[in-house]
């Protein structure tokens, strides 16, 4: 149920450097590593709790979408660590190449998410989770299967957005588990609007929130979360081949058992990327007042803005994320896993 009277936050286009923060620390994981092996040792740091039957909640992406999480990566990861997992998935709002569940199994089979079962959790109909402390929400739908699960892997590319600014673990579950139809139609439309998108800025940043913490509240113990930072469009996923050009240099794996401090874990890397490495990506999230996705989700709880980001590539060093990135050269290069161009540049 949507609740009346609501009044979204402010400031969701002003960045707080992680000194202005307060409050605990939660740790985050951090490899340079892009690679399957990669996300392995990365994984590895996340895994307990993830046990019984486990969903792994990625973006598939539209037919032949250039910048999706490579396809042998997660292939390897299912088999040496998951085997039994399920990629979880909804169908989406807009009509498009995964808008119905037939053209959504036709889309997986041609971006090569055959290697395990899929389960487009919408499929068979809807259930609402209680929104806890929510003040758009008391309750979501999300894809009825998605019950069906004991544990939950949010395994997020990390990328720019239309509306949210930036797309993390956040966006991977607020918009990716809502279904298709009455989920995402209440985070995105104002009912009795005829711009499905009308919904924008704070507001929007909240709902989705809000979204996702359904969704992490009903795992709650038994749900991780890591974050690829490789093929950053400014768009998400979901614009497919349309999705701008990739600008922002590739940077390395996150994760982490806490949903705030990685995604600002990752957030922070952009803003401390040399050279006006990040410069497309922090007009995108500005703009569109992304930042209310971290405030928002330290508001209901939902974690930690401080964070120690621990380097598994020297001995679990402790660095800063202006140190994890010191080294990042501007520009970006497809490697041999863009399958798809789309608008990329070719190699």
């Amino acid at each position: 149920m949507t609740m009346k009277h609501a009044v979204p936050g402010k400031d969701g286009n002003k960045y707080v450097p992680y000194e202005e923060r307060t409050g605990s620390t939660s740790v985050v994981y951090f490899t340079r590593d892009l690679t399957g092996d990669g996300l392995l040792k990365i994984y590895d740091r996340v895994a307990k709790g993830l046990d019984g039957k486990v969903a792994v909640k990625l973006h598939t992406g539209e037919m032949r979408g250039p910048n999706i999480i490579p396809r042998p990566w997660v292939k390897q990861l299912y088999n040496e660590r998951l085997e039994g997992a399920s990629i979880v998935e909804t169908n989406t709002y807009y009509e498009g190449s995964r808008y119905t569940t037939e053209q959504h199994r036709e889309t997986l089979e041609v971006n090569g998410w055959t290697f395990c079962p899929v389960d487009i959790t919408d499929e068979d109909g809807v259930a609402a989770l209680p929104v806890n402390g929510g003040k758009w929400f008391t309750e979501m739908h999300v894809g009825k299967n998605l019950l069906n699960y004991d544990s939950l892997l949010a395994l997020t590319h990390f990328k720019g957005h239309t509306q949210g600014g930036f797309g993390g673990s956040n966006k991977n579950i607020g918009i990716g588990c809502a279904d298709g139809r009455i989920g995402k139609k209440e985070i995105h439309t104002t009912p009795g609007q005829p711009d499905m998108w009308d919904i924008a800025k704070e507001e929007f940043m909240e709902r989705m929130t809000e979204s996702t913490k359904a969704t992490i509240d009903h795992f709650a113990g038994h749900v991780s979360f890591i974050n690829i930072m490789r093929n950053m469009s400014v768009s998400c996923d979901c614009e497919g081949t349309d999705a701008e050009p990739v600008v922002t240099p590739d940077i390395g794996i996150l994760a982490s058992f806490d949903i705030l401090a990685l995604d600002n874990a990752c957030v922070d890397l952009i803003y401390n990327l040399p050279d006006g490495g990040g410069k497309a990506m922090i007009e995108r999230v500005e703009t569109r007042h992304g930042l209310r996705q971290l405030s928002y989700m330290k508001e209901l709880g939902m974690g930690n803005d401080r964070y120690v980001l621990i380097d598994i590539d020297h001995d679990d060093a402790e660095i800063t994320a202006a140190e994890a990135v010191k080294d990042v050269k501007p520009g970006w290069t497809p490697d041999k896993f863009n399958t798809f161009l789309g608008r990329n540049k070719s190699r």
